[in-house]
């Protein structure tokens, strides 16, 4: 054997050693993130360090507590792929106009990450209404939408607002992380519906690529190509889309929608250059609001009083309170 042909024959099985790590590290990247996951999968320390955390914990079992004592009704709905879609509806003590609608984060439900804000928009007079996204929660699903998917989840949430209430209600859309990347996508619908008159959107991330992306290198210190290529394409073939299917930057680029950005400036799981971004492609009205030392997810627990403060000057322009006859209960 030549030295030309050996060092080939090296060549040819580093690649395809190479190829093989790849595809076994984007199957194990598919695994971990796009399947259902009845856990919560985020580490608590992306939020806070654990001393931060055990404060904010207080306020929160407070609150789900609180919200658990409601008379909550259940809804379901259908989503466009038949699967069967699942809500929590909380109505304001008197009767009201303005209906918010909360999504969650990442392996969370609505029940869990919505229960500090339903409490503040409660005391707001809103209405609340809190899904589960698909394969989270009490909704069915088996696989994880990123936002690409649940985004047509959301419009189908407000298409059954406006049927419920004839109309009547002014909506505005919470979201966290995973649920305020899909409240973004939701409003490049070209037909996204003019009874939504702000959304909220807390850590938002770009894409589901950039997020991966993100997360590669900073804690596997591997490049994107080809992991997430391969990793894409498995999603394309299981769960229906692709990481790059579709953005919060598209999408903010062709709505005409409100928007107050929020972001934490500890936040290293959805990075806030991400709000940067979304701030800068956004053409509609808009405000970004950084909260200092808060991690992913963390904004409001770690400064409520800036986060509130900003939240009711958002409702004060955009959806302010008006004299409801009696027929809206």
């Amino acid at each position: 054997m030549g030295k030309s042909t050996a060092v080939m024959l090296a060549a040819g099985g580093a690649l395809a050693a190479g190829t093989a790590a790849a595809l076994g590290g984007a199957q194990i990247l598919f695994n971990r993130t796009i399947p259902r996951q009845d856990v919560l999968r985020v580490d608590m320390s992306e939020m806070a360090d654990m001393a931060k955390w055990e404060e904010y914990k207080v306020g929160i079992s407070k609150n789900k507590e609180w919200l658990l004592e409601q008379k909550l009704e259940e809804i379901t709905i259908t989503a466009r792929d038949g699967i069967r879609l699942h809500a929590y509806y909380l109505p304001a003590e008197t009767p009201s106009d303005r209906l918010v609608v909360g999504f969650h984060g990442y392996t969370s439900r609505g029940l869990s990450d919505f229960c500090s804000h339903a409490h503040f928009f409660h005391q707001q007079g809103f209405d609340c209404l809190i899904p589960d996204h698909r394969a989270h929660g009490e909704s069915e699903g088996e696989y994880v939408g990123f936002g690409i998917l649940d985004r047509f989840d959301c419009r189908k949430w407000i298409d059954y607002v406006e049927e419920r209430f004839a109309g009547k209600k002014r909506i505005l859309l919470h979201g966290t992380s995973m649920g305020a990347s899909t409240i973004l996508m939701a409003a490049g619908d070209p037909g996204f519906p003019s009874s939504v008159k702000g959304m909220i959107a807390d850590c938002a991330f770009t894409s589901p690529y950039d997020v991966f992306k993100h997360i590669l290198k900073r804690d596997y210190h591997l490049p994107e190509f080809p992991v997430l290529n391969i990793n894409t394409r498995i999603s394309r073939k299981k769960a229906g889309y692709g990481f790059r299917d579709y953005s919060t930057l598209t999408a903010l680029e062709q709505s005409d929608c409100p928007v107050l950005l929020i972001h934490g400036t500890e936040d290293h799981f959805v990075p806030v250059w991400m709000s940067k971004q979304n701030f800068r492609a956004c053409r509609a009205p808009k405000e970004l609001v950084l909260i200092e030392n808060a991690g992913h997810g963390a904004s409001y627990y770690e400064n409520p009083a800036k986060y509130e403060e900003a939240e009711e000057r958002f409702i004060r322009k955009w959806i302010p309170e008006h004299t409801v006859k009696e027929e809206l209960s």
